[in-house]
């Protein structure tokens, strides 16, 4: 199980490199986001939680402390 979790968090984090590198309309893009929600939805089929894969890291999270802040959210820039 610990597999889909690793699984998920890299796809994640491949699929946010290239948002960064070449933009949202960049077919690498959405390649790698369509990968990280398939790997991310196979993970929570199999009983993860969204915290699994998204630890909770107020130290790093923008904005974690505010009230109703979820542990996923995005802060904004």
């Amino acid at each position: 199980m610990a597999a889909l979790i690793r699984a998920a968090r890299t796809a994640q984090h491949l699929a946010v490199r290239a948002l960064a590198a070449h933009g949202l309309a960049h077919p690498l893009t959405l390649v790698l986001l369509a990968a990280a929600s398939t790997t991310a939805a196979r993970a929570w089929e199999a009983g993860h939680r969204v915290t699994d894969i998204h630890p909770a890291n107020t130290a790093s999270s923008p904005g974690a402390n505010s009230p109703g802040c979820s542990a996923h959210t995005l802060g904004s820039p």
